[in-house]
């Protein structure tokens, strides 16, 4: 769900990423992996320039917990009707452990995507603050 704010832009809340469930490429985030991250750019696709901003990045039980604004008023239309509702994570390793899985115990947050398609499926835009 979100929020029409000021002058079209979206209010999102979601989950950027999700503890314990493997994404499409084999990789398994641990709780702890986002520790000490703070705010960074919000991006469409992970790529570009920002296309609004956000406001909260913590973990909590569940997994990295976002809300924000979507500015970009195309794209917050395309938020606000449902027809993009994935979260990515853009980082880099810093720790990892490999076994049958990779497992991701910590990673230098370097931003979060809306996309079309997120590589974990929960990672979901879902609900407003």
């Amino acid at each position: 769900m979100v929020e029409v704010s000021g002058a079209g832009t979206v209010t999102f809340a979601g989950y950027a990423a999700v503890f314990d469930v493997v994404d499409r490429a084999g990789d398994v985030m641990r709780r702890g992996a986002f520790s000490g991250a703070g705010l960074v750019p919000l991006l469409w696709q992970h790529r570009g320039v920002a296309v609004g901003s956000l406001s909260v990045v913590a973990e909590d039980a569940r997994g990295l917990r976002v809300e924000g604004v979507v500015a970009d008023l195309e794209l917050a239309g395309l938020v606000r009707s449902g027809a993009v509702a994935g979260l990515s994570v853009g980082y880099r390793a810093l720790r990892v452990r490999q076994g049958v899985r990779r497992e991701l115990l910590a990673v230098d947050l370097v931003e979060v995507s809306l996309v079309a398609v997120p590589m974990q499926a929960l990672a979901r835009v879902e609900v407003i603050p």
